[in-house]
């Protein structure tokens, strides 16, 4: 039985946390600092539902979402961290990766999209390119969502039975069903090779989504040594004289139609 967050306490804390979010969105601009966030996990554990509330009411010039999609025949080509590369954050910048570069560790992997010395490259690699990130001063965060077998099926049945969100269902997802051992059997793996001392991976369990979110973002916020940044009051300055403009008539424009007048 999943012990679940009553909404009401859970929109409380989460507008509490996303205030928090504000003030250390405005520390990582105010500072030049760099933050990478990624979320990893099984499919239908949690982690687009709670990238979306951390970004819902941050800067978009600040904060973006880098969820990449399958490489292209000239990145095939690429060393294999090249392209995540390019989506690191800026001074002043905060990236969350929606998946990242662990794709390698686990569907290429179980799904037979890199071949076995890929795979091991990657396990040898992938440690000593996140120390170098961090030497270089990068904030790097790994959230691994973990979700029961039970659970993940209970959102699987309820995606079907809702057309707004069969679209999160790929080729992907439906192989990975028929793979669950195998994807458990390289999670662990990836971890043995990749939970390293500098850049550790942080498990949330994501049973109760509500839970989950309120989990994640508290704890973002615990590692990051942000503080309120000072800013002087926002006072809106007269409006200028309207020099005798008048408005065209809205007879010249294409107006939308009014669709919430036959509601």
């Amino acid at each position: 039985m999943v012990n679940r967050v009553p909404r009401k306490v859970y929109e409380t804390e989460l507008v509490r946390l996303q205030s928090e979010l504000n003030v250390m969105q405005e520390w990582v601009r105010a500072t030049g600092a760099r933050l990478a966030v990624i979320f990893e996990g099984r499919d239908a554990a949690g982690k687009g539902g709670t990238i979306k509330r951390i970004t819902q009411y941050m800067n978009p010039r600040v904060c973006r979402i880098a969820a990449l999609p399958v490489p292209t025949e000239r990145e095939r080509t690429q060393w294999y961290f090249q392209r995540y590369v390019e989506q690191l954050p800026a001074g002043g910048e905060v990236v969350l990766f929606d998946r990242s570069w662990y794709n390698r560790a686990g569907v290429e992997k179980v799904l037979g999209f890199c071949t076995p010395d890929e795979h091991r490259l990657f396990l040898r690699q992938c440690p000593i390119f996140e120390r170098l990130l961090v030497e270089d001063g990068l904030i790097l965060v790994k959230y691994w969502f973990s979700v029961s077998d039970e659970e993940q099926e209970r959102r699987f049945q309820a995606r079907l039975a809702d057309p707004l969100r069969q679209w999160k269902f790929s080729p992907a997802d439906l192989k990975s069903r028929e793979r669950w051992v195998d994807f458990s059997r390289a999670k662990d793996e990836m971890f043995t090779y990749t939970d390293v001392p500098e850049v550790p991976w942080y498990v949330v369990d994501a049973s109760d989504k509500r839970r989950a979110r309120l989990n994640c973002i508290a704890h973002l916020l615990s590692l990051i040594p942000y503080e309120d940044v000072a800013h002087p009051p926002i006072e809106l300055p007269p409006r200028g004289d309207d020099e005798g403009y008048v408005r065209p008539s809205r007879d010249v424009y294409n107006d939308v139609p009014d669709h919430a007048a036959t509601l």
